[in-house]
């Protein structure tokens, strides 16, 4: 297709050694790609992990990224700093617009810029949920944000519909309020309403409520890049193409009637157009990797367990049942709940893809048992694996020769490296696989006592 010259890629699905063939391809075409992370968690109570960040920066410079972008989001909560079991989202969660969260945010951007070998910029969220007694609104926080700390900003139009349908925050209001010359770039995508909720799905075509507010939007700055996030339930390529069409209009339209401030400058040269054929590099931001803006005190450990308390209130209530805090819309948090929930099954048939296949028509319903009674506390593969070992250890599936294929699924994935390929390896393993009797999967542990030194 003409006129794309810029592609996102999830960071977390790519390894920096072993890059797809087709992201290959694109960057020997001369097609910037640009990470896009969705597990850092800038918005939770903790510092940003180093690993993390590492990885973030491997993959921007293995990919040779003008940038790298985020989301203003909690994703983990728990641990050390609350003293309470460490549980994971597996999706992004709106942070408090509330002074402890903001200072907690803008520490913890200013350490992942400080990580980064390329300039930040993170995004807007869609939330189904609100905080109660908020201090500001988006357009406030997010203006402080970019004040404090330099931040380029990633704003997604489709997000801001998303809360306009689930929240009542109006899409213009936000406008008014952002800091418009610190766009890097803008997402469009389609979703769909289902009881009066906007679900952000990334697999619906576009609607025009999202095409106005984009209108809006470059009626008031010419943005740098737009792109359109399809992640799945690709269409037909003229049905693709269709869609970034009607996004271009959209965005010439609104040139055309009005006087938009053009974008901001920057050093970067990396060549990078969009659906609108403008320069996305151009948006990465004018603060030189490494450094962030001055004029910020570090934030305190009381503000750091205060953020982290309340966020660890809120995700215990979603996923692991406990009493739903104070001022929240308990309907509206168990329309979230199961959100998750449907979320986690989906996604790891995704990194999991046997597990469906072996089991059939009995997975979902087999994983959201387990899924209920287990909050998830590592990443989606880890939660496979834990999926797979509970239905071993009680005994399930009955069928012999499912059972049979579910083992040999775990005893391939659990080690800590690869099965054998050898011949001896392979003939043992065959014989444990006809076995189920003599080995029948994970053995259930035994209580032991341990003494470790410095611990209780």
């Amino acid at each position: 297709m003409p006129g794309i010259d810029w592609v996102e890629a999830v960071s977390e699905n790519l390894c920096p050694g072993h890059l797809p063939e087709s992201l290959l391809r694109l960057r020997a075409r001369g097609v910037t790609v640009v990470p896009h992370g969705v597990s850092l968690g800038l918005g939770g109570a903790d510092r940003p992990d180093e690993n993390r960040l590492a990885e973030l920066a491997a993959r921007a410079e293995a990919l040779g990224s003008p940038l790298v972008t985020e989301h203003i989001a909690f994703v983990r909560a728990g641990g050390g700093l609350t003293a309470s079991p460490p549980l994971e989202a597996g999706h992004l969660l709106p942070v408090p617009r509330s002074r402890d969260a903001l200072d907690v945010l803008c520490e913890n951007v200013r350490i992942a810029q400080d990580a980064l070998p390329v300039p930040l910029a993170v995004e807007n969220i869609a939330a189904l949920i609100s905080w109660p007694h908020e201090e500001m609104t988006e357009g406030q926080f997010l203006y402080e944000l970019v004040e404090r700390t330099g931040v380029r900003l990633l704003i997604d139009v489709a997000n801001l519909h998303t809360n306009h349908v689930n929240r009542g925050e109006a899409p213009a209001r936000a406008l008014d309020e952002l800091p418009v010359e610190a766009i890097a770039y803008v997402h469009v995508a389609g979703g769909f309403e289902r009881d009066g909720v906007w679900h952000d799905s990334h697999a619906h075509p576009v609607p025009d409520a999202v095409l106005d507010i984009l209108g809006d939007l470059a009626s008031r700055v010419d943005p740098p890049g737009v792109l359109l996030e399809r992640d799945e339930d690709f269409p037909a390529a003229h049905e693709l193409e269709r869609e970034l069409t009607s996004i271009r209009t959209a965005v010439a339209k609104a040139r055309a009637t009005a006087t938009v401030l053009p974008p901001p400058p920057n050093p970067i040269t990396a060549a990078a157009a969009t659906a609108t054929a403008t320069d996305v590099s151009d948006a990465a931001g004018s603060e030189t990797p490494g450094t962030s803006a001055p004029g910020a005190s570090g934030v305190s450990d009381a503000a750091r367990q205060r953020v982290g308390l309340a966020q660890a209130a809120l995700l215990s209530a979603l996923v692991a049942g406990t009493p739903v805090p104070e001022g929240f819309d308990r309907a509206r948090l168990a329309v979230q709940s199961r959100a998750l929930l449907a979320k986690r099954a989906d996604i790891v048939a995704k990194v999991a893809p046997e597990l469906p296949e072996i089991l059939g028509a009995a997975y979902r319903p087999a994983f959201v048992a387990y899924a209920h009674a287990r909050p998830m506390t590592g990443g989606y593969r880890r939660d496979a694996l834990g999926f797979a070992e509970h239905l071993l250890l009680d005994h399930a599936p009955g069928d012999p020769r499912t059972r049979r294929l579910l083992t040999q699924w775990w005893l391939e994935r659990s080690g800590a490296k690869p099965p054998s390929g050898r011949r001896l390896a392979r003939l043992v393993r065959a014989a444990r696989l006809r076995a189920p009797a003599r080995f029948a999967g994970p053995s259930r542990p035994r209580p032991v006592t341990r003494s470790v030194p410095g611990r209780g």
